[in-house]
């Protein structure tokens, strides 16, 4: 219940909507009932061979017998006046104009409904795409894309389809069975509780058909985004799919998990379909106990139950199966929306160990060193940097190397805060960076990875990224990243669109685009984690040029796999298993003839 009153937050403002569509919708039902109570009665005047009768009512003309007294008695002037035929054609109009009106209203309130079902589903990818950025990057390490997909598209969808969708059924079959229930009790009150007392086992047994819904549904949501997970790697990895000859391979892995979605469906559409009969068998069973109860205190005159009265009150008892087998549908419906709904809430309350100190005094302003102070970080158990220090001055160059899984991307990382320190601190200008906003920290930085982060939109707009820059300023980023001669050749050069993640580029050229988004930031501290390690030799050279130009009079922390580019940097770090177990310029440590002397020789550098 709790998850689904949040999800009707999603509809703000959820208070407006259902005065208007409670409003919309009654007047659609009252039109409705007329069509078959106010007009029925004229109906069999009409063709009565007596005149209509004239009725005396004194009642209200806002009561129901008021209304059908009038009715009655305009009726009959008009037999009179106009005779049968000019009584049909005042039938005929009184016909359409209730149902106009009744559609009309009914309208209105779809409309009403519908604007609640869109506004649902735009504030709740709102929230989930704000959440999605506003969470650290080590959260998406744990889950798989497929499964955050298909919480924007299969979840949200099952939640406007079961959560909305079934507030109009909600509404209107809960009104009329409160509307059935009055008049029951205004019948026989005693009959009415006994009724009430049946309905408790009916509802048990809905409810345990409910709960297995819940569960297939969320299993079922969650096959699919592994699902989605599988379509995405096989689109990213084809080329490796054929190569190696795994097309049947994969075939056969998605097919397990097809088949295992669609036997999850199957379970969940065979008990929802299965609530539907249930409701109706019940409700069959009730209206048995109440003829038993009913009959029996009739025939053996126990209570005040004409026997006139008791028809009437099995007859409107049989309507109320109605909305209740409705309502029974309904229930199950939610439960689908409502496992959606847990799976979203998930992704929208998880915690962000990123805080964020918006209260901050700003920091614009860089000036004097970058410090690194006994800072330790784990992954779980695993302790990935161990009490690492040093200071980077501004304008200096620093490189990280080491072996694979050393932590030098761990430490770039902790610099712009994708992850959180452990232990220990890291300062810049002698302030915790925990103590800025993460805007201003950011804002600082530019970084240049090793994979190529592109858009699919044009080369102007992936280098602009986020940017006020104009036309002039783009062009010069792309000139100092050496970028301009592969552009001029595209066949709309700046407004070229590149293809999903730049592909219709190559990696020397995608490269170079990052790079020059890089320049046009203009920040005064560079990250660069293995920017050209992926490259092919040429398309190094071309990138190593644009990436001197980028770091020069910059502070600059650059990872590194060639050690040929970084021989001329300022200081080398290298670290093995955590630690910082050597550091000095290229000469020294060569000299040393330890760990990095070791790399050299195995990358067949002898410079």
């Amino acid at each position: 219940m709790k998850t689904f009153w949040r999800l009707l937050q999603f509809a703000r403002p959820f208070g407006l909507f259902l005065p208007q569509y409670g409003l919309l919708a009654t007047l659609s039902v009252v039109f409705g009932i007329l069509n078959f109570t106010l007009l029925v009665p004229l109906l069999d005047v009409l063709f009565n061979t007596a005149e209509a009768p004239v009725t005396t009512s004194s009642a209200s003309l806002w009561t129901l017998e008021g209304i059908k007294s009038a009715f009655y008695q305009y009726f009959n002037q008009i037999l009179q006046e106009e005779g049968k035929l000019g009584a049909l054609q005042f039938v005929c109009v009184v016909i359409v104009i209730s149902v106009i009106l009744s559609n009309t209203f009914r309208y209105f309130s779809v409309t009403v409904l519908n604007s609640m079902r869109t506004r649902t589903v735009l504030n709740m990818r709102k929230s989930l795409y704000e959440k999605i950025t506003s969470l650290h990057i080590g959260y998406f390490h744990q889950r798989q894309k497929g499964d955050i997909l298909s919480l924007f598209s299969s979840d949200v969808l099952e939640i406007e389809n079961s959560i909305v969708g079934s507030l109009t059924v909600l509404l209107k079959e809960l009104v009329m069975l409160i509307g059935y229930f009055v008049v029951l009790f205004f019948i026989s009150v005693k009959l009415t509780l006994f009724t009430l007392l049946v309905f408790p086992i009916a509802g048990l047994m809905v409810s345990i058909i409910n709960k297995r819904i819940k569960q297939y549904a969320v299993n079922s949501q969650e096959v699919l985004g592994s699902i989605l997970t599988t379509i995405e790697e096989t689109v990213s990895g084809l080329r490796i799919i054929k190569a190696f000859n795994a097309e049947s391979f994969v075939n056969d892995r998605f097919e397990g998990q097809n088949k295992h979605y669609r036997f999850l469906l199957k379970k969940l559409w065979n008990r929802r379909d299965l609530a539907s009969p249930l409701s109706e068998v019940l409700g069959v069973l009730i209206v048995v106990s109440v003829l038993l109860y009913g009959g029996s205190l009739v025939i053996q005159s126990n209570s005040d139950l004409k026997p006139s009265e008791f028809i009437t009150f099995i007859l409107i008892y049989t309507q109320v199966m109605s909305p209740i087998k409705s309502l029974a549908g309904t229930a199950t419906t939610i439960q689908r929306g409502v496992a959606s709904g847990e799976r979203i809430f998930q992704l929208i309350d998880s915690h962000n160990p990123i805080s964020r100190n918006e209260e901050a005094v700003p920091f614009t302003v860089f000036e004097k060193e970058i410090e690194f102070r006994n800072v330790s970080f784990s992954y779980g158990e695993r302790k990935v940097l161990d009490q690492v220090s040093f200071v980077l001055p501004k304008g200096k160059m620093f490189a990280l190397v080491g072996p694979s899984g050393s932590g030098k991307s761990t430490l770039a990382d902790l610099l712009p805060r994708f992850i959180e320190v452990g232990s220990g601190q890291i300062l810049i200008d002698g302030r915790d960076i925990r103590e800025m906003r993460l805007h201003d920290l950011r804002s600082l930085l530019g970084i240049v990875t090793q994979e190529s982060i592109l858009f699919n939109d044009t080369v102007e707009a992936n280098i602009r990224f986020n940017t006020e820059s104009n036309m002039a300023q783009v062009e010069e980023a792309a000139r100092i990243a050496h970028a301009t001669e592969f552009i001029d050749k595209l066949p709309e050069h700046m407004q070229t669109v590149i293809g999903d993640r730049g592909g219709k580029l190559s990696g020397g050229q995608r490269q170079r685009l990052n790079i020059a988004r890089a320049v046009l930031r203009n920040p005064p501290v560079l990250i660069l984690d293995e920017a050209t390690s992926a490259l092919d030799t040429e398309s190094e050279k071309l990138v190593q040029e644009a990436l001197t130009e980028l770091m020069a009079h910059r502070t600059s922390l650059v990872i590194a796999h060639r050690l040929s580019t970084i021989q001329h940097a300022d200081e080398i770090l290298v670290l093995q298993e955590g630690k910082i177990v050597e550091r000095g310029r290229h000469d020294e440590l060569k000299a040393m003839g330890g760990l990095y002397a070791r790399m050299i020789d195995m990358q067949g550098f002898t410079a």
